[in-house]
């Protein structure tokens, strides 16, 4: 399974962007996906996570603020980011087939880069 992460970019605090980890080599449609972030100095953390039957697990610094979402039909998992903060900004990182859900999984895209501006 090949990930591609998109939709990253600079949004001024408080705005909004959403990333699409489209697929290709394999269907996700029975994969757990989640999405990681990766500021600089500090480690991945798990921002969200859906397993397969849609359910859901989110960080608690972004409960409320990002949704997580997946569509079968085109292959592709998605996040919904509102209410950006500065601190907010990383690259993210899509990940596909958990091995230990909702923390550990084996397959991984590029990430994409989100800046969030004061």
């Amino acid at each position: 399974v090949q990930l591609q992460a998109s939709g990253g970019g600079v949004v001024q605090a408080g705005g909004s962007l959403r990333l699409s980890c489209a697929a290709s080599g394999r269907t996700l449609r029975s994969y757990a996906m989640g999405w990681f972030r990766q500021a600089p100095g500090k480690q991945r953390e798990l921002v969200a996570a859906i397993t397969s039957g849609g359910s859901t697990n989110y960080a608690d610094s972004v409960k409320g603020r990002f949704t997580i979402s997946r569509d079968n039909a085109k292959n592709t998992g998605n996040l919904q980011m509102n209410s950006l903060k500065p601190e907010d900004t990383a690259v993210y990182y899509c990940a596909a087939e958990a091995v230990n859900w909702p923390s550990e999984y084996r397959y991984w895209g590029r990430g994409t880069q989100v800046t969030v501006s004061s």
